[in-house]
């Protein structure tokens, strides 16, 4: 695993020990952490902090070049909306912890151009498989379904 993928699993982490869904997720400019953040759904009462989009507030204003020189590190696949923000502001890589609980819109991001790598992390996977066991009304939520 990377550094990078480890602080976006630390995000995570950190969001499951607040009582929110474990998803991480870093912004990262040539070779450091510009913005880390993680699902703040529960936490803020929130329809829209998931870790992607937390990551990226955490991250401030940025000139459009910046973005388009990131990677965002991200736990789970984004979901359509965090998805849209890749595109929106150009990030040209996404690394994605696992699938395998959620696929998001990984195809919709490839077909934009975006560079897009699955890591099949076993972390990041027991991490969403146990909370979805243990909170699956706050996993069915958070999904919509």
């Amino acid at each position: 695993m990377d550094e990078f993928m480890d602080a976006a699993i630390a995000e995570a982490r950190q969001g499951l020990a607040e009582g929110g869904i474990p998803i991480g997720s870093v912004l990262v400019h040539e070779g450091r952490i510009i913005g880390r953040g993680h699902n703040r759904r529960v936490q803020s009462g929130s329809v829209v902090l998931h870790g992607e989009m937390d990551a990226l507030e955490n991250a401030g204003r940025q000139p459009a070049r910046v973005y388009r020189e990131c990677t965002l590190y991200t736990t789970l696949s984004p979901c359509p909306m965090c998805s849209g923000a890749i595109l929106l502001y150009g990030i040209p890589r996404v690394v994605i912890g696992e699938n395998r609980t959620f696929k998001g819109d990984e195809d919709h991001l490839r077909a934009k151009g975006v560079d897009v790598t699955v890591i099949d992390s076993e972390d990041c996977v027991a991490l969403m498989r146990q909370f979805i066991e243990n909170f699956p009304e706050l996993w069915n939520e958070d999904i919509g379904e």
